[in-house]
């Protein structure tokens, strides 16, 4: 084809044609359908990006941006023919600057390997979603984590962004400092736009001290119930929680078995206090044990080695993978709806009905001290629809309850039907923004927004 041919010439040794990568760089970890893409590409710097547009621009074929190929709800799904644009050779620190507390990085770095090289300078970047994803990934679809309830997630973490634009213009977004009142705020108009507005070439991050001391428990439940009603004491008790953690008993089973763990097998709390000196951190965990007993929790453990504590949270990663392995041969749904905190409760006991009345099993968990969680539920290919009716009957509860469909994985393909139900008439003004910055439709067509027009 003349027009691979063309792009094999603007790189050469960059473009990659084999039937399996085309493959992979056309599905992420939780939509059901595959699709090749037409080829991918390597670029390796913003003048590499400028000429995959304009290549794009010439030929009229899509570009969908590729981090690691983590994500959840149908982003990298070529709807049309498509190139991916696989972003992992830009993956160098450009910059750390511990005295204020940032650093400057391009969006192929994961996050562990920036984590590592901040290793002794006091500091490090905090958002933590369970996949080692690449850091311009995460701005692109506003990741969080664990840590989100203490650090915030990437919006609250990015400072400033490098943008290519569809037409190949370069956008400098924001400002290396911790607050700016300098005109409209674009930098976070395209944090979370899933690769639909521009491409994310570099970012500066802010960065946190390490904790010097760290309290970490996990307390259990005799139900999923109960574990929610004591997050809720938890948070309006004013407690400096670092990390509030939700895992139903099916997680803690599927966990034990995956890595051995040995955790009761009951509905459980995983929670991790940052103080900033001992005395303080005594008191806090003082309060926080007397919150568990009149939360009738059933059992309180304390991490008490750093090699205890990181074991925990490397549990609480893995127990997506874990309850995956749980049930071979199985498709999974996966929510994430998240709601005000004070209806959490009342949310996760509709979650937890909602199975048993349609005969689902299906597991809750997540990080409900931002009034967010999960259900994971595994189900036969044959009888998917029932999961995914049982996903939009949660994410109509949890609209009607004032919430959001989606806290942190984003929109991609399986969420679009769900936006106007949530922002009603501005979802207009999401599409003339779509159009205003992508006019031809080339950035990642037919996700977030439906229908795509240039489809």
């Amino acid at each position: 084809m003349e027009k691979l041919e063309a792009l094999r010439r603007l790189f050469p040794g960059r473009v990659d044609l084999s039937e399996s990568e085309r493959l992979r760089h056309g599905k992420d970890e939780g939509y059901p359908e595959a699709r090749p893409v037409l080829a991918v590409v390597y670029p390796e710097g913003v003048e590499d990006v400028q000429k995959a547009l304009h290549w794009a621009r010439e030929w009229g074929v899509a570009v969908i941006p590729y981090g690691a190929g983590t994500s959840l709800e149908g982003h990298l799904y070529p709807v049309r023919e498509a190139i991916s644009l696989d972003l992992s050779r830009m993956n160098r620190v450009l910059e750390v600057r511990p005295q204020d507390f940032l650093c400057v990085v391009e969006p192929g770095l994961t996050r562990k390997a920036l984590n590592e090289a901040l290793k002794g300078t006091g500091l490090f970047f905090p958002v933590d979603p369970g996949a080692d994803a690449t850091l311009g990934g995460m701005a692109a679809t506003n990741a969080s984590g664990t840590t989100t309830v203490r650090y915030g997630g990437m919006r609250q973490n990015v400072l400033a962004l490098q943008v290519v634009l569809a037409n190949g213009e370069v956008l400098e977004l924001g400002r290396g400092v911790r607050k700016t009142s300098a005109g409209y705020d674009l930098k976070d108009l395209f944090i979370g736009s899933e690769g639909t507005l521009g491409i994310i070439t570099r970012l500066t991050l802010r960065l946190h001290p390490l904790p010097e001391h760290i309290h970490t428990l996990r307390v259990f439940f005799p139900r999923v119930e109960e574990a929610a009603e004591a997050s809720y004491k938890v948070m309006a008790s004013g407690l400096p929680v670092a990390r509030l953690e939700l895992l139903d008993e099916l997680a803690l089973r599927a966990l034990n078995r995956y890595l051995q763990a040995g955790f009761p097998e009951r509905p459980a709390l995983f929670l991790e206090f940052h103080s900033s000196t001992r005395e303080a951190l005594e008191a806090e965990s003082a309060l926080a044990l007397e919150i568990m007993r009149e939360a009738v929790a059933l059992k309180v453990e304390a991490a008490k080695t750093e090699e205890e504590r990181r074991r925990q949270w490397e549990a609480r990663h893995q127990a997506y993978w874990a309850l995956v392995h749980l049930f071979p041969g199985h498709r999974f749904v996966i929510t994430d709806v998240a709601v005000p905190l004070s209806r959490l409760p009342e949310m996760v006991r509709y979650a937890q009905g909602l199975l048993e009345e349609m005969g689902l099993t299906g597991n809750i968990l997540g990080h409900v001290g931002d009034g967010n969680f999960h259900t994971l539920v595994p189900i036969l290919p044959q009888d998917y629809p029932k999961a995914e009716a049982y996903a939009e009957a949660l994410v109509r509860k949890a609209l009607e309850l004032g919430g959001t469909c989606t806290a942190e994985h984003g929109v991609g393909l399986r969420k679009k039907k769900y936006l106007p139900l949530e922002h009603g008439s501005a979802l207009e003004w999401m599409r003339k923004l779509k159009d205003l910055l992508d006019p031809e439709g080339l950035l990642n067509p037919g996700k977030v927004l439906n229908p795509d027009r240039h489809m």
